[in-house]
């Protein structure tokens, strides 16, 4: 099969879909690499890496799109890749379609078979592909909160840690996920108060046995949310319903009466944002200030640290990658249920639960989509 590598034009985007190992893996098993143009640039991977590894280089996009059976991204494709899908084509990438209806309806209109990372599964009922960039995004969040929390950044002006004498700063994480742990172990680490929030009872009984004295768990409900977020310094929003639109945890009121100069980190904001007062933000503005506190709300996050995130997503992807590539991507999905779960939209239809009824569209259901190829 011949797999196609864009360069990511998304604003201060520097990930890339295959790493040269990766693209190399995929030479090695008799595939045709069709990577863009300075496709690597932005960590580190010049072309002549990816040449070495076997793949060939394309001037433009265009040229990669037209050449290849299957698209490999990171990111969700902007209105001119679109453009270019076809039907018949692969794309395997991060979608988040339940917050993003344009972009829906010009899959839809594309004809493509669009399978999105954020809801392939496996045997454990987890997320793999969204695993490695939460885990980053997690990190990041309390890394770019503490800076947020700095006077000149617009912030009250605290350190998260504290010093002798001093309280540390209070932490509140939202959803004990991948994400929300991510972030709270850093927060931990850097002696930071830590409350983390959830409404699964099992989940927050691992995180007390993860944590122990050294983080608050308490179970979700409307009242210790408001309790808590209104005492915080900084919260984060680390919530996730798979495929579907992130519900609004933190209501505007709330932002209204918490302490002016806080901190608000949305990683759940590809996914729609987890606070009323969220919206998407880019690498290049990727602040605002609503109600008296600072909002971060990065779509991108990992995108930062596009190094150390490229080579997390190859090591999930690669795999499926080479399944979709050596089978075709029907027969890999009948192999494998928990990558049909990644369907999100097939040849104009939408073929993902969540996302149909997010947008208020019809659903075909993956497995009746691999039904009619029986």
């Amino acid at each position: 099969m011949k797999i196609g590598v864009p360069k990511e034009i998304k604003t201060h985007e520097y990930r890339v879909g295959l790493t040269p190992a990766g693209a190399r893996e995929l030479v090695h098993h008799g595939h045709q690499v069709i990577v863009q143009h300075d496709a690597g640039a932005g960590l580190g991977f010049g072309d002549d890496a990816y040449q070495e590894a076997g793949a060939g280089i394309a001037a433009s996009a265009p040229e990669v799109f037209a050449a290849a059976q299957m698209i490999v991204k990171v990111k969700e494709p902007q209105p001119s890749e679109i453009a270019l899908l076809r039907p018949g084509q692969i794309l395997f990438t991060y979608l988040h379609l339940a917050a993003d209806a344009e972009q829906t309806h010009g899959l839809m209109r594309a004809g493509a078979t669009c399978i999105a990372y954020e809801t392939v599964t496996d045997r454990f009922g987890t997320l793999p592909l969204l695993s490695p960039m939460s885990e980053v995004a997690g990190r990041m969040a309390v890394q770019v909160g503490a800076h947020c929390l700095e006077r000149e950044q617009g912030g009250a002006g605290i350190l998260l840690g504290g010093v002798p004498g001093v309280p540390p700063a209070k932490v509140v994480v939202l959803g004990g996920g991948v994400a929300g742990t991510n972030a709270a172990r850093m927060a931990v680490g850097l002696e930071a108060s830590v409350t983390i929030i959830d409404k699964s009872l099992p989940r927050l009984k691992e995180l007390d046995l993860q944590f122990g004295p050294r983080a608050t768990t308490l179970f979700a409900t409307t009242a210790s949310i408001e309790q808590m977020v209104l005492a915080a310094d900084m919260v984060i929003g680390a919530v996730l319903v798979p495929g579907a639109a992130a519900p609004k945890l933190v209501t505007r009121d709330m932002v209204r009466r918490m302490r002016p100069g806080s901190v608000l980190v949305d990683i759940a904001i590809d996914q729609g944002g987890c606070f009323e007062t969220s919206r998407p933000t880019t690498h290049a503005q990727p602040t605002y200030v609503e109600e008296g506190v600072v909002h971060y709300c990065v779509t991108n996050m990992p995108g930062a640290v596009a190094r150390t995130s490229t080579f997390a997503l190859t090591n999930a992807t690669l795999p499926f990658v080479l399944a979709l590539a050596g089978k075709g991507w029907r027969q890999a999905m009948l192999d494998d249920p928990h990558l049909a779960e990644g369907l999100n939209v097939h040849e104009g239809e939408v073929t993902h639960a969540a996302v149909a009824r997010a947008l208020g569209l019809r659903c075909v259901l993956a497995h009746e989509v691999l039904g009619r190829g029986a």
